[in-house]
């Protein structure tokens, strides 16, 4: 019944996400998310979209599938492409100035997967900085040497985990009545069960545990670099540029949402500064959104073999000419 009512619930969401109007009486203290959000998340959506299809296409179409790095890269973009088939719902749903329209079962199942993927493409962000990380500090250890198909189990356990750990999401209720609107969020909620504080603890720990992993990486592959004298060598560089990306775009997507999470955990709910910090977070959030727009730019740095099909296939066109990185294309620079 879900696969066969979400493409219609899909077009019905992105048509009003696109082109429609607030039909809610907003009061002033929501005018600002109704003006601004769906906006910025409508700008996310189409700046997010045709660059993670195109990344999608080149992965699968255009490039084989034979390396580690790929198959974690690969993993991501499907992330990266599942987050944002959820915007549509969560622009027509600020739009309607907090007001869902899709139902009880289609708001859990909304915020599961957007959860899910936002979770999975942290944890595939880490692990191609982790796998950069060992190639560089230490290229001669066994675990490098892991095969296509090890890769893919890592990617499935990943998966498993991250849907795991989400799975309150689907168990609780996030849809309820107020003021004569329908609400739908994860947040804001009075009696929190088990299952969603696992959920807060795990928003909380999705940053703070990837975030000091990924300071740790891009520290010591600065250091051994320079202490090898290798910063100067271009394969090296650009797998150094590749982390400090992550890096920059973790940090610049995730750690405000992070901030206004703990603050929102800390503030007393009853206090006048809560309804503040509560429109401080959902716009945070929409940050988060920001980084399936961003990604790219860790593909290109991560694998030379995805730049140089990107490339070629702009190449393909006839429109404009670039040339081609022939270490690039090699296998063993991914």
């Amino acid at each position: 019944t879900f696969y066969l009512a979400f493409p219609a619930l899909w077009g019905t969401a992105f048509w009003h996400a696109m082109v429609g109007n607030s039909s809610q009486a907003c009061p002033a203290s929501k005018a600002l998310l109704v003006n601004v959000l769906p906006t910025f998340l409508s700008i996310e959506f189409l700046l997010g979209l045709p660059g993670t299809i195109l990344a999608l296409w080149i992965f699968c179409c255009r490039m084989s599938n034979s390396l580690p790095n790929t198959v974690f890269l690969l993993n991501m973009v499907m992330a990266d492409f599942l987050l944002l088939t959820g915007l549509p719902f969560q622009i027509d749903y600020f739009r309607r100035c907090d007001s869902w329209m899709f139902g009880p079962s289609f708001c859990n199942i909304t915020l599961f997967m957007m959860a899910v993927n936002r979770s999975a493409s942290i944890a595939f962000m880490m692990t191609v900085a982790v796998n950069r990380y060992l190639k560089i500090v230490h290229p001669h250890h066994r675990i490098n040497n892991i095969t296509v198909c090890q890769a893919r189990l890592i990617s499935l356990v990943e998966w498993v985990v991250v849907v795991s750990l989400r799975l309150p999401l689907l168990t609780n209720l996030l849809s309820w009545e107020e003021n004569n609107v329908t609400l739908c969020q994860s947040f804001g909620l009075t009696d929190l069960s088990v299952g969603m504080k696992l959920h807060y603890g795990v928003h909380l720990l999705e940053f703070l545990l990837p975030f000091l992993v990924l300071l740790f990486c891009s520290f010591r592959i600065i250091c051994v670099l320079r202490h090898r004298q290798m910063d100067k060598v271009k394969r090296v560089r650009r797998a150094m540029r590749a982390v400090q990306a992550i890096v920059a775009i973790f940090i610049f997507c995730f750690m405000p949402s992070f901030i206004t999470g703990v603050a929102a955990l800390i503030l007393d709910r009853k206090s006048e500064d809560f309804n503040l910090l509560s429109t401080l977070f959902r716009f945070s959030i929409t940050f988060t959104y920001l980084n399936s727009a961003l990604d790219p730019i860790i593909y290109c740095f991560s694998s030379p073999s995805f730049h140089n099909a990107l490339k070629m296939s702009f190449n393909s066109l006839g429109l404009v000419q670039f040339q081609l990185n022939r270490r690039g294309s090699t296998v063993s620079e991914d």
